[in-house]
């Protein structure tokens, strides 16, 4: 699952979220990397649900628009071409080096 910029979530992920704790038995670690979600909201989203305040939180938030949905994919899909690359130089390095007369 892809993680949601700025931690704006819909209510109804924030209730399956908790319902995968609650009712599925997960720990909060535990669903909040399946979610891609930091246990702190989370565990904070546990504790609203069992005093019965879930349905209060993000009310003070906007919703996002596609504009800011498909930034947040642009640089996430950046971070991950740039880790590649990085990768891809040391291999480099590492082949070349072993290519060398009397490294062997």
């Amino acid at each position: 699952m892809e993680r949601v910029p700025n931690g704006k979530y819909t209510r109804e992920f924030r209730e399956e979220a908790v319902k995968l704790v609650i009712e599925g038995g997960l720990s909060v670690p535990e669903a909040g990397r399946r979610l891609s979600l930091p246990p702190s909201t989370l565990n904070t989203w546990v504790t609203h649900y069992k005093t019965g305040k879930l349905g209060e939180v993000g009310k003070a938030q906007k919703p996002l628009t596609d504009a800011e949905l498909e930034l947040a994919r642009v640089k996430r899909d950046l971070a991950e071409v740039k880790m590649e690359r990085d990768l891809l130089k040391k291999a480099a390095a590492y082949f070349a080096k072993e290519s060398l007369p009397g490294t062997r």
